[in-house]
């Protein structure tokens, strides 16, 4: 877990020119990604990353997206996926949303202080379209439309599941009662 997301060539564009593995913890000083994941997760927030063009590429092996499940994330929103890694996310019961109508991480001014609210999980379809509502600091509110980027019908039972590992064994135990 702590070795996920502590490449010394990430950036964090909502740090000034920190590059590694830092971020903002919940008081809104810089930390280690862990660290301040670890922060999170005592004040149970879940967790969402806002990633650019391509996310997860050079990353495909399962272990960035199991990485990514432990640290408390449960949903990642970018412009694009890695193909890989999109699916190692789903796997592990992170849902993968793109931004759609021409938003970007860039374009909605993220500081890393907001909170992010998403509608129409509990009935999610293959590709659907859903709403976000991204409350900032001050409490003013944006709202984008995000692609899920659940492919396949199979994946919603994923997902619904908390992961592959955990819908696999959930079947095991229902066809042995």
């Amino acid at each position: 877990m702590r070795g996920t997301f502590a490449n010394i060539r990430i950036r964090n564009e909502m740090l000034d020119g920190v590059e590694g593995g830092y971020t903002k913890g919940p008081d809104g000083s810089q930390m280690a990604i862990y660290d301040a994941a670890m922060a999170w997760q005592e004040q149970g927030k879940p967790l969402v990353i806002f990633g650019g063009e391509q996310y997860g590429a050079g990353s495909s092996r399962d272990w960035a997206a199991k990485g990514t499940a432990l640290l408390g994330v449960k949903a990642v929103i970018a412009e694009n996926f890695e193909r890989i890694h999109r699916s190692n996310l789903v796997g592990m019961g992170v849902i993968p949303f793109e931004f759609t109508g021409g938003d970007t991480r860039k374009s909605l001014g993220l500081t890393g202080e907001e909170s992010v609210s998403i509608k129409g999980l509990s009935d999610v379809k293959p590709l659907q379209e859903v709403t976000a509502t991204i409350t900032m600091a001050d409490g003013s509110t944006k709202e984008v439309t995000l692609r899920c980027r659940i492919d396949t019908a199979v994946e919603i039972d994923y997902i619904k599941n908390g992961g592959v590992l955990h819908y696999v064994l959930r079947n095991l135990a229902q066809s042995a009662a």
